[in-house]
């Protein structure tokens, strides 16, 4: 049984069935909705369209990578639904779960069932991945087995404007670093100079914010609300904003090898907007998850040079982000300390990014198999990106812990390591799927 059809949950049922498990995947909507859901997909992808970095010197990439080799559903559907976001690997979002949610029923032994989970049974193999908006019957559910209350804290997503209303007599294509003019990139990029720039700050961090009683009164009073705060990660654009005049400068929108073809300069601050749909009619605010109210998001963003007439398809919002508190409750393969037929996959578990959900399932799926067959559990390698973050989440400081994503510092250190960061960066790739196609070998 997996509850929830999100990422994690559709590659967890995947994995199962691959090994001759049959599954019943239940995801709740589209009869029960949530606070930042659209519609009723399988793997909707609520915040960004991009699944990060495709670089072997970049964790996001290198996970990517190891979870090619493990053959992952979504990586593969991912891949079928991309649009161009130069080396990520970006999406059309229907597409990716139009993909998905055929593959899957597709497939004979898995069955999809649209209702809401109310409780947990502890007779049978249970994977949970309702993910960051957990349902408050399925969060009471997660707090009687976990002995211990859930944390809360607040996310939130990027606005998405239309194509045809960008002006391109001021905004430009071009990728960072771009090595001549003809070379346009896959961001539509808009610049600013010193004015332009502070005096968008200033309207950015005096705007109008949606009151967050709203919603704290959306947490089930029969669940308590340990956390309250915004994750690092995913900060609205407007708290960051307010940090200093140049922290979105140094931040989202540093202008770092982005040199104007007009002017041939460097723009004192750019936003970027990414391509958000196959067709190229959608694109995305790159950073600017953003808590304002919806006429002050028209106010304050059409400010940006470029989007003076921007239409909004999508604005910007918070939702209620739920997780475990992992460490001393499930062990590195995601299976409970307490409850040993139940495993948690995706954020709910404390992994952080749309490869870390996916990785989460595909680990679930695989051990929730190997339970029913009576085997022991897979446990990743400590060198591998994949093996380093589960190993974190069962093992980091309780008091502290927080959603962590796929990151080169918590692997175990080099050997011998060099002093050049991109160096280092190299190396850990290179060690971690060299480790991850031994294990393969061997164990999976």
């Amino acid at each position: 049984m997996i509850i929830g059809g999100g990422l994690a949950g559709c590659e967890a049922a995947w994995q199962a069935a691959l090994r001759g498990i049959p599954v019943d995947l239940y995801e709740m909507r589209p009869e029960v909705t949530t606070g930042a859901h659209i519609g009723g997909d399988l793997a909707e992808l609520v915040c960004s369209n991009s699944l990060g970095s495709n670089l072997k010197d970049r964790a996001s990439g290198v996970l990517k990578e190891e979870l090619r080799m493990m053959k992952s559903l979504l990586v593969e559907c991912a891949e079928k639904a991309s649009v161009p976001a130069g080396n990520a690997l970006a999406v059309d979002r229907k597409i990716f779960s139009s993909e998905v949610e055929t593959r899957l029923k597709e497939q004979p032994l898995i069955r999809i069932i649209r209702e809401e989970v109310k409780t947990v049974p502890e007779d049978r193999t249970v994977i949970i991945a309702s993910g960051p908006l957990s349902s408050p019957a399925i969060s009471g559910e997660i707090t009687r087995l976990c002995g211990t209350d859930n944390l809360f804290f607040f996310d939130a997503i990027a606005p998405i404007v239309e194509y045809s209303s960008i002006d391109l007599s001021v905004a430009y294509s071009a990728s960072r670093y771009s090595k001549n003019d003809e070379d346009e990139g896959d961001y539509i990029n808009c610049p600013f100079n010193q004015e332009e720039y502070e005096a968008f700050v200033t309207a950015l961090t005096t705007a109008q914010r949606i009151p967050l009683k709203e919603f704290e009164e959306q947490i089930n009073a029969g669940v308590s609300a340990g956390k309250m705060s915004f994750f690092e990660g995913c900060l609205p654009v407007e708290v960051l904003a307010g940090r200093s005049m140049q922290a979105l400068a140094f931040g989202p929108m540093r202008p770092v090898g982005l040199r104007d073809p007009r002017t041939g300069k460097r723009p004192w601050a750019v936003l970027q907007l990414r391509q958000d749909d196959m067709s190229g009619s959608l694109y995305n605010l790159v950073g600017f998850q953003t808590n304002l109210l919806q006429k002050e998001q028209e106010r304050v963003f059409r400010m940006i040079p470029g989007l003076q007439n921007a239409q909004f398809v999508r604005y910007g919002q918070m939702h209620r982000n739920t997780y475990i508190c992992a460490p001393g409750t499930i062990r590195a393969s995601l299976q409970m300390i307490d409850h040993p037929s139940i495993f948690f996959a995706g954020q709910l578990c404390g992994v952080e990014g749309y490869m870390g959900n996916i990785a989460a399932g595909l680990l679930a799926g695989i051990n929730a198999a190997r339970s029913i067959a009576g085997k022991e559990p897979v446990i990743l390698p400590d060198e591998t990106v994949s093996g380093s973050l589960f190993k974190y989440i069962a093992e980091a400081e309780a008091k502290h812990f927080q959603p962590m994503k796929a990151n080169f510092g918590i692997l175990p250190p080099l050997a011998s390591a060099p002093r050049s960061k991109r160096e280092r960066a190299e190396q850990y790739g290179k060690r971690a799927l060299d480790t991850a196609a031994d294990f393969l070998r061997k164990d999976l």
